[in-house]
């Protein structure tokens, strides 16, 4: 004789999923906005270094801030691999690698200023290349999950596409991404990770994924139903 299936397990398990996706982006957004303040005075101290301040102790801090920038990123990577490869696995790979290159990158530039007394030449290029790639599979994978609402992913979209697209015209000596109008290419992404997208995941989380995207219930209670059956 069959017992009735018991679905509460299955309820259990939505919860849980539900927790620890809304958990998942309250530490996303946090670790947005620490690596981006990290990113921003580590730099500042850094550049007082190179335009001739002669003490080494901010320039040491500003390298630790940097790599506290770094390890920042690595665990946004990691954690939003979880989420994004519900939405496409095979694109979602590449996002924690990036972010890792990114922390390599910048961990390689700060080594080599510690040890010799100066910059890797256009050392921050070297780093937005890695950064602004990454940002792009994440904003085109939260836009067609419907993870953020739409205008938040297409600000970063826009974000970071100006950073991709100002790395090799400042290369080229078109501008001068660290100063003047080529700033503005900066701002787009920096808002993107400073404010919107932060203060969305903190208050609100991930949306729930498309029902094409996301597993139905009633697909979880027939993989449940051979062992209900069984006993």
């Amino acid at each position: 004789m069959k017992t009735p299936m018991k679905t509460a397990p299955i309820a259990t398990s939505s919860t849980t999923t539900r927790l620890s996706r809304r958990g998942t982006a309250r530490v996303v957004g946090i670790l947005f906005v620490v690596q981006m303040v990290a990113a921003m005075f580590g730099t500042s101290l850094i550049q007082a270094f190179v335009d001739g301040n002669p003490d080494r102790a901010p320039m040491t801090v500003g390298v630790a801030l940097m790599s506290m920038s770094g390890v920042a990123v690595v665990g946004i990577g990691l954690l939003m691999y979880p989420v994004l490869k519900q939405v496409n696995p095979t694109i979602a790979v590449w996002y924690p690698i990036l972010r890792v290159v990114e922390c390599l990158v910048s961990a390689a530039c700060g080594v080599y200023l510690l040890a010799a007394s100066e910059v890797v030449p256009n050392h921050l290029l070297w780093v937005y290349i890695p950064t602004g790639i990454g940002g792009i599979i994440l904003c085109y994978l939260l836009f067609i999950g419907r993870l953020v609402p739409a205008p938040i992913a297409l600000l970063g979209l826009v974000g970071y596409a100006s950073l991709t697209i100002g790395v090799p015209l400042d290369l080229l000596g078109v501008l001068d991404m660290s100063a003047g109008a080529g700033m503005l290419l900066l701002v787009p992404g920096g808002i993107f990770e400073l404010v919107f997208l932060p203060t969305w995941l903190i208050a609100q989380g991930f949306r729930p994924l498309p029902a094409a995207t996301a597993p139905s219930s009633t697909a979880v209670a027939r993989a449940h139903e051979p062992f209900a059956n069984s006993r």
